[in-house]
């Protein structure tokens, strides 16, 4: 005999004991309690539905199913079978046949809150928001203090992008309930979506209090760190979620994303290498590898990587101007364009992809079309300060120094700590002789980025250009100690020491930039200055090789004229002049040097008819004048032209106005004048 055999063997029995085992968990024991009963007595709705119960809590929705079946068969009026063959129904994707059997359920019982909120809960699955709120709020004026109806019915406001609402349920869930972690897991999804960062993170904090393993809480913690600015809070809460979820592909993901944001470049392609282990057809992990690799120098290697991404996402527009950045970082403009034009066709009014665009364009000096792109750019985004940077560099590129000012200006008012913004109008100023306000500009930039090479060497630039060589040259000391390669600041340091005449410093120093670059022409042509002024022993060939770099560089013909002028060879001299005047035709410098070299072949004694040469050195000063009208020496040599053509007083005038213009060779001009 069993030791429950003192029991009477009744179905009531079974049924009763069947409804303490569910209470206390015992499903199996349930189960063969219902069994029994269901022996005992075949046709009991009861004993079936009981067992369906303990199926349900065991994960065994189709044998729920087929017991709720049995019941309704045996009672057609059965509500709780109805409405527990909907929930095994959702279980098993099917929320249509859940809503009919909730339908019946209510029709059976029309106060049922239960039915009601899970018909909500199946009706919300199917993207039916509108009808899943009908039957929450059915479901809170039958039950007030309901807090799930309240939750769920914000989990519906919340879809449809009434975040407000949604918050405004979620607060009355957790008043009734205020230990219900997923109400504050999803307030705090919902304030995150309207802004409120710190909010969202004190509900991910509550729920994580609650709910200490919750892994996704601290995922989305760390995202609304991350929009904060806060990548280090960021790592911390990634960590924890990869420590709770070890093959969470996102959480490396957006580890990535936050380590990207500090800099981190390295630890960030580690953590996208391992996303993509866990994920292989992850496209945004290779776009994000890419950008990483970018920031690396290893372009090849981002180029891959967006190849990897567009090939799993062939409409991905980032991975499209991305690539295009990364193939303009390789000198590929024409590549570039190609992927700024698909990232276009896919997103229109993606205002970076025309802004790329335009800068590609620029790179093969196609700048009017790259200002139409920095228009569209602007066009699109009326605050894109970086935008208007890049269409004032190309408007100094064309000339239009005035214009790029304008565009500098304005994306300094739309970013005021936009460090660049600054050094590039320092530029446009310095091209117009406002040395002082690029000084200014340099100055705001260092502020801005004590470590920024660029200005420190800008305003060397400037510097050099009001005479300030030796500032200049302490300018050009710190850019080189930021950036112990930067070619152009130990160009421009050895045009500051020549003009305070330390030609062995100076030459030194284009030594050292045309080691750094050997297709220097500049450096070439300056060092071959230098040369000049301690005798002329090498300066030609430095301007030869700066020719043979360069043939259009009419500076260089310039100072290899007044090279070979200095060493007697004025024919030769005159050649180079001519040279530099026919690609620069308003170079005031070579027509005031060739005037030079042609007074001197005028006093030669084998020349027959001086006065007609004395007329051609005339005329080269007079345009020397013209295109510099404050060149004192050009009046004081025009003045001696005119003396020798017999023009006294224009001579005198002449002078005079040296005098006026360089106050400093007076007592050499006065003895020539009248008075």
């Amino acid at each position: 005999m069993s030791k429950n055999s003192n029991l009477p063997d009744n179905v009531e029995t079974y049924t009763d004991r069947g409804v303490a085992k569910l209470k206390l968990g015992d499903y199996e024991g349930a189960i063969a309690d219902c069994n029994r009963a269901i022996e005992l007595k075949p046709d009991n709705a009861e004993a079936y539905f009981l067992r369906g119960v303990a199926k349900v809590n065991l994960g065994d929705h189709e044998g729920a199913i087929a017991d709720c079946d049995r019941a309704i068969k045996l009672n057609p009026d059965y509500a709780k079978a109805y409405f527990l063959r909907g929930v095994d129904k959702v279980s098993l994707g099917d929320c249509e046949g859940a809503i009919a059997d909730y339908d019946r359920a209510i029709e059976l019982e029309p106060d049922n809150v239960q039915a009601y909120s899970y018909r909500g809960n199946a009706k919300r699955k199917l993207g039916d928001c509108e009808g899943a709120i009908a039957d929450y709020d059915r479901a809170i004026e039958l039950e007030p203090d309901d807090a799930e109806a309240y939750y769920n019915r914000g989990n519906a406001k919340r879809k449809l992008g009434d975040h407000e609402g949604a918050i405004v349920d979620y607060d009355r869930a957790i008043e009734l309930s205020p230990d219900y972690g997923n109400a504050y897991y999803f307030r705090g999804n919902a304030k995150s979506e309207l802004g409120d960062r710190e909010g969202a993170i004190a509900d991910y904090d509550r729920t994580i209090e609650l709910e200490p393993d919750d892994a996704f809480a601290y995922f989305l913690r760390g995202n609304a760190k991350g929009d904060l600015g806060d990548y280090r809070g960021t790592i911390t809460d990634y960590d924890r979620t990869i420590e709770l979820e070890p093959d969470d592909a996102f959480a490396y993901s957006y580890r990535g994303n936050a380590k990207h944001n500090l800099s981190d470049y390295e630890g960030a392609v580690a953590d996208y290498d391992r996303a993509i282990e866990l994920d292989p057809d992850d496209a945004n992990a290779y776009s994000n590898r890419g950008a990483a690799k970018s920031e690396l120098g290893d372009s090849d290697g981002a180029i891959a990587d967006y190849d990897r991404a567009i090939e799993l996402d062939p409409d991905y527009a980032n991975a499209y101007s991305n690539r295009g950045d990364a193939k303009f970082a390789l000198g590929d403009y024409e590549g570039a364009i190609a992927d700024c034009d698909r990232t276009i066709e896919i997103k229109p009014d993606y205002a970076f992809a025309y802004a790329l665009r335009g800068v590609a364009k620029g790179g093969r000096d196609d700048y009017e079309g790259a200002i139409v792109d920095f228009d569209q750019a602007i066009e699109l985004n009326p605050d894109y300060a970086f935008a208007y940077a890049l269409r004032g560099i190309v408007k100094g590129s064309l000339g239009d120094h005035e214009g790029a000012i304008a565009d500098y200006s304005r994306a300094i008012a739309l970013k005021p700590n936009y460090a660049e913004a600054y050094t590039y109008r320092e530029v446009a100023k310095f091209k117009l002789g406002d040395y002082r306000g690029a000084i200014a500009d340099c100055d705001r930039a260092i502020a801005l980025n004590p470590d920024h090479a660029e200005a420190y060497f800008s305003r060397g630039c400037a510097k050099v250009g009001l005479g300030d060589y030796r500032g200049a040259i302490a300018d050009f000391d710190r850019a080189i100690a930021l950036t112990p390669d930067y070619v152009d600041a130990y160009y421009g340091r050895g045009v500051a020491k020549g003009g305070l005449d330390d030609c062995d410093g100076a030459i030194a120093d284009f030594d050292h930039a045309i080691e750094l670059n050997p297709n220097n022409a500049a450096a070439y042509t300056y060092r071959g200055v230098a040369k000049s002024k301690r005798g002329y022993g090498g300066a030609i060939a430095d301007y030869d090789r700066a020719i043979a770099l360069k043939p259009d560089y009419a500076e260089a013909y310039t100072y290899r004229g007044v090279a070979k002028s200095e060493l007697g060879n004025h024919g030769g001299a005159i050649v180079d002049f001519d040279k530099a005047i026919a690609l620069k035709s308003n170079h005031a410098y070579a027509y005031y040097y060739r005037g030079i070299a042609k007074s001197n072949r005028a006093i030669e004694p084998s020349r027959l008819w001086p006065h007609e040469l004395w007329r051609e050195v005339l005329a080269d000063y007079d345009r020397a004048i013209e295109f510099e009208p404050d060149y004192a020496e050009a009046y004081y040599n025009r003045g001696d032209a005119k003396s020798k053509l017999g023009d006294r007083a224009g001579a005198e005038a002449d002078r005079k106005r040296a005098i006026e213009l360089n106050p400093a060779r007076a007592r050499f001009l006065k003895p020539f004048l009248g008075g």
